[in-house]
């Protein structure tokens, strides 16, 4: 089949996350995607324009529907350095236009990325391609056809911005691309539709909306599968799943946070809200590591945020003094009915993530993806901390960094390669050490990464003894 190259125009923002996640969605609707290069690893994330192969030109309308970080894709004329270059192989891609030319209305766009074209040039730029031939009626309002022109121009921001006049080094562009407008990113104003802050119910742990929304589409929700969050809080991704028709089961082990104060849970009200209510099966409280679950290879995906102490920290059911024993006044408060909080101590992220990936190995089916973030800490992260958590029949499919500075949070993405079936995890330290894993022995930047946030990331120096005399 033939594969013609289209344009993509990404928003400039979260660049990272922008290549998994159309590899996702072309996933989730086997779309052919054929990257310049031939390979993933040569895509430059940053410029907004990247070019593309697709089968045709359906498949572009089918991603730009879902992608939340596409703002437009375009069929290539022609892309080059100067507007030589351009004329040249748009002259030579004219079996591609030219089927336009009659009677088709259409209308014309010059636009730039890190700099403001002036509207004189722009008209110079419009002239030049009068030798298409355009017979067609120009309509600004509602063509059949847009042909845009985008001039990519270097970041300027370093070079005193505010002394240059907005149309300083106009025409020192690096590159130029001039194609067909194929489809508008319709699935951005989703990020205006989640916006937590016109949610009815959210707390101060709730994720922001376009990082659920991409979260979402890494798990390939779709109708029909069921997605389960372990660590699900207020619901920010429960809501962003089941809007792209998956079923969703939660669970937390602090039932306030899905509760809120109504009578109705919060996570609900917000449900009823984005009209996706009975996509939400059930909502439970319990703690992952005394989950109740008596089967395996049951969800399609696994998608979270785990808490790990910024904000709020992640507890599992226990006693941190492991050698307590009930005295007779508690018993004795326990047999006259008194309400009982069973008590809990901290779940250390490095061992939390760990039991996640066995516990996803259980509980995936085959091909299932188990999507959550990790954070790390910048100057100490290598490839190699994801190696310590990962067991047989798993790999990581995507890892995206979100940069704060000195840390930042990773959102991973981990496949179920097989279909064989594994126990469920134990969650205790002697499962974790059994692992046979190269890098098991690796101390990864994520562990402790509590004390290591509260204490400004300060590496540990040890001080110089001096002999006494």
């Amino acid at each position: 089949m033939t594969i013609s190259s289209y344009i993509f125009v990404f928003a400039q923002v979260h660049e990272e996350f922008r290549i998994p996640e159309l590899l996702s969605v072309s996933e989730l609707y086997n779309i052919s995607l054929t990257f310049p290069g031939g390979d993933s690893t040569y895509a430059d994330v940053s410029t907004p324009f990247m070019i593309f192969g697709l089968e045709c030109e359906e498949h572009a309308h089918i991603l730009a529907r879902r992608c939340i970080l596409v703002k437009s894709i375009h069929e290539l004329y022609a892309t080059g350095k100067t507007y030589d270059e351009i004329h040249e192989q748009n002259k030579a891609s004219k079996h591609l236009w030219e089927k336009y030319i009659q009677d088709t209305s259409f209308k014309f766009k010059v636009e730039a990325y890190n700099h403001s074209i002036p509207q004189r040039r722009q008209k110079e730029v419009v002239v030049a391609f009068s030798y298409m031939g355009w017979l067609g009626k120009i309509d600004m309002k509602n063509p059949e056809v847009t042909l845009y022109c985008f001039e990519e121009y270097r970041d300027k921001r370093g070079s005193s911005a505010s002394l240059r006049h907005r149309h300083e080094g106009d025409g020192d562009f690096i590159q130029v691309y001039f194609g067909r407008l194929v489809a508008e990113g319709t699935a951005r104003h989703l990020v205006k539709t989640f916006d937590v802050k016109k949610r009815s119910y959210y707390g101060n742990t709730s994720m922001e909306a376009e990082i659920s929304l991409l979260m979402a589409n890494q798990t390939l929700a779709s109708p029909g599968k069921l997605i389960y969050d372990p660590f699900v809080g207020t619901g920010s991704m429960a809501h962003t799943t089941a809007h792209f028709g998956a079923f969703v089961y939660g669970s937390d082990i602090d039932g306030r946070q899905i509760r809120g104060k109504d009578n109705t849970p919060g996570i609900m009200r917000a449900a009823s809200q984005y009209g996706v209510s009975e996509r939400i099966i059930d909502l439970c409280t319990f703690d992952l590591t005394k989950n109740p679950w008596r089967c395996g290879n049951l969800f399609d995906a696994i998608l979270t945020d785990p808490p790990y102490g910024v904000r709020a920290g992640a507890k599992r059911l226990g006693r941190k003094n492991e050698s307590w024993r009930p005295t007779e006044k508690f018993l004795a408060n326990r047999l006259e009915g008194e309400p009982y909080v069973p008590p809990t101590k901290p779940y250390e992220l490095s061992a939390l993530a760990t039991d996640l990936v066995l516990y996803a190995r259980y509980a995936l089916k085959p091909g299932g993806r188990l999507v959550f973030f990790l954070p790390t800490v910048t100057e100490e992260y290598e490839e190699l901390d994801l190696q310590t958590m990962l067991c047989e029949g798993m790999e990581v499919v995507a890892n995206s960094l979100q940069n704060f500075g000195s840390w930042g949070r990773r959102l991973i993405t981990i496949r179920k390669k097989t279909s064989q079936s594994f126990p469920p995890p134990t969650f205790d330290a002697s499962a974790r050490e059994s692992l046979e894993n190269a890098a098991a022995s690796h101390t990864p930047a994520h562990k402790d990464f509590r004390e290591k946030y509260f204490s400004g990331f300060k590496r540990d120096t040890p001080e110089t003894s001096q002999p006494v005399s």
